[in-house]
């Protein structure tokens, strides 16, 4: 009796340390069909790039098609402030990136061209660059370091990002430690894209949907995707990662055209309303014609703290001569402004109003 009683209480005992073992495994992840498991271990392959001497880097880069006219990029600090960048992205941030360079030019800087490694969708994802620069998990022993060797043999000043769909902290934080490894006082920043029309569950029968109500939680929905990602990086980062706020910008461009307040523009979006000079032009959500120069306003607006209000002139973008129309063209520079100093991940203050960061006057 008094056997069978201890085999019953050492076995409760057993059953009840497997248990409070389980219970403090952390639970499984379960990452996107496709993305390699890999990325949940402490440490890539040990033939990744990133591991390796700046000058194997940028002869690894050299040997490469693409790196055979120029390995390594290197600009001298501007003497004025402007900032030297590199950058990934997506067909998001490709219009941005073409005409950021032409506001700040007119703005008086010296903007030296920006560095990036850019793809369509998820090819210009920060994990995709990563494990492609890397010649990690799908491009094993394949790497490209286009940006890793410039990063590691010269001095810059940002780094930029478009976002994708379940991005983990761990697709920026090997970008931010490499970074950092070589360029201790660099910031970074990333976009947080626009609504889509997907958003909607289903075709909007009319442009009538997009009302301002509706606008705002489509903005909320995309903010808060973002929302923990941010903070547990700027958590580990000391707060040196900052929001592109494109999708205020757009947001607040809907309102505008709402009020009639955006000349020249004849629709939300092209596939609703049928006008090409539109907001949106497809359903992934593409920019229409002109708003190119929106994102590289709020680019501008972001990145120098500085209102393109203040900008004088006009300034020649490419593409049609009479659209976006001078009136236009002013709209964006408030929208920009308004958007950044609206969301405050954009680490954008401006008290006195006087159109230039608090921190950099």
């Amino acid at each position: 009796m008094f056997r069978r009683q201890s085999l019953q209480l050492i076995s409760y005992s057993a059953f009840l340390c497997v248990v409070l073992f389980a219970a403090q495994l952390p639970a499984q992840v379960k990452l996107p069909r496709g993305v390699n498991p890999g990325w949940l271990k402490d440490r890539f392959p040990e033939h990744a790039v990133s591991y390796k001497t700046p000058k194997e880097i940028a002869e690894i880069y050299k040997n490469t098609r693409q790196g055979q006219r120029n390995a390594v990029v290197s600009y001298t600090k501007p003497k004025d402030g402007s900032l030297r960048i590199v950058a990934t992205g997506h067909s998001f941030m490709v219009p941005g990136f073409r005409t950021f360079p032409l506001i700040a030019k007119a703005s008086g800087l010296k903007q030296p061209p920006l560095v990036t490694h850019v793809g369509g969708g998820m090819t210009g994802s920060t994990r995709y660059k990563w494990e492609q620069e890397n010649g990690i998990f799908q491009f094993d022993r394949r790497p490209v370091p286009r940006l890793l060797a410039s990063i590691s043999n010269a001095e810059w000043d940002a780094m930029l990002w478009g976002p994708y769909y379940n991005d983990r902290i761990e697709y920026y934080s090997c970008w931010i430690d490499f970074c950092l490894k070589y360029n201790p006082k660099m910031k970074f920043y990333l976009s947080d894209a626009w609504p889509q029309i997907a958003q909607f569950g289903k075709m909007p029968k009319s442009e009538d949907e997009f009302d301002d109500k509706t606008m705002i939680r489509l903005e909320k929905e995309k903010q808060d995707a973002y929302h923990k990602l941010l903070g547990d990086l700027n958590k580990k980062y000391d707060n040196r990662v900052f929001i592109l706020p494109t999708c205020e910008a757009m947001v607040l461009a809907v309102q505008y055209y709402n009020r009639g307040e955006l000349p020249g523009v004849e629709g939300i979006h092209s596939l609703v309303g049928k006008k090409r000079r539109s907001l949106w032009r497809d359903r992934i959500g593409h920019l229409g014609p002109g708003f190119a120069n929106l994102e590289g306003y709020v680019f501008y607006a972001t990145l120098y703290g500085r209102s393109p209000k203040k900008i004088e002139g006009d300034i020649p973008f490419p593409g049609s001569q009479d659209y976006p129309s001078k009136e236009l063209d002013r709209q964006f520079r408030k929208i920009a402004w308004q958007a950044v100093l609206n969301d405050s991940r954009s680490g954008v203050v401006d008290k006195n109003k006087n159109g230039i960061a608090d921190d950099r006057e």
